[in-house]
């Protein structure tokens, strides 16, 4: 896609929305992966087909979201556990964590990054606690499914321009 024309302002572009309603994650166990993300976390059960032996679909969807995630049998190559950097968008990360971890979940966080940016790979630079302003997009928590699949619950209160 080429670059915008700088004579057109974006409200006059003919861009095709492209919006992200669907992620397939990789795992090992269908009912054990829809057992966490329905029962311990609370998404929506949208679907569930056994389309055939080694073929199976189940669609959740987290709370508030206008994207589901997607797991089975058949749909991925990718090894079970090996989706990181998947990201829940809340409000409050304090009230996230606090629900969470009632529901049973090992929650790491909150916290944010020592850069005062997005948090790196891993645990690097991750300074426990909120981060100091409290600014929106900086503090952040995380969370594995039961194959490791990883996860980030990331505070934003106020969303940048455009957004």
């Amino acid at each position: 896609m080429a670059p915008p024309d700088s004579e057109h302002s974006e409200s006059e572009s003919t861009a095709t929305d492209l919006r992200l309603e669907v992620v397939v994650i990789p795992v090992s166990d269908v009912d054990k992966a829809k057992d966490f993300y329905v029962d311990t976390l609370g998404f929506r059960a949208d679907a569930d087909y056994p389309i055939n032996d080694g073929y199976r679909i189940v669609q959740v969807t987290p709370p508030g979201s206008a994207c589901s995630v997607i797991f089975g049998e058949g749909l991925t190559t990718a090894p079970a556990g090996s989706a990181q950097g998947l990201h829940l968008i809340v409000t409050d990360i304090e009230q996230a964590v606090g629900e969470l971890t009632a529901r049973g979940v090992d929650v790491d966080g909150p916290f944010h990054d020592a850069t005062g940016a997005f948090h790196h790979a891993g645990r690097a630079d991750r300074v426990l606690g909120l981060q100091p302003e409290r600014a929106s997009y900086g503090s952040f928590a995380s969370f594995a499914d039961p194959d490791g699949n990883e996860w980030f619950l990331q505070e934003v209160t106020e969303r940048a321009p455009g957004r």
